[in-house]
């Protein structure tokens, strides 16, 4: 690993951990269902960049893999802030137009 790709992924991990662990301030001074989404969203981002470093470093059990050679474990956990997000879109949008 050279010294540009280490920058990156300290850098992802510092700035990953710095918004979940924001998130998670968030969360507890709000129960807003839009806001707990978005903060899960955060979290499971946090997550998927852990995953995605440990297995560039070879650390994760190879799980079956699906068409293409990529397992079924990362699309699971590369898939879900984005779920999260769609969802907290539209609970905001149900909120807000849908009276």
């Amino acid at each position: 690993m050279d010294g540009a790709e280490l920058t990156y992924v300290i850098l992802r991990l510092v700035l990953g951990a710095a918004a979940a662990f924001c998130s998670i301030l968030v969360w507890s001074k709000t129960r807003d269902t839009a806001c707990v989404l978005l903060v899960l969203g955060t979290i499971f981002s946090y997550i998927e960049t852990v995953y995605y470093i440990l297995a560039m470093f070879g650390m994760t059990a190879a799980p079956p893999s699906l068409a293409g050679g990529i397992s079924a474990i990362a699309i699971f956990i590369s898939s879900l802030p984005e779920a999260f997000y769609i969802s907290a879109f539209l609970v905001m949008l149900a909120g807000k137009y849908g009276r």
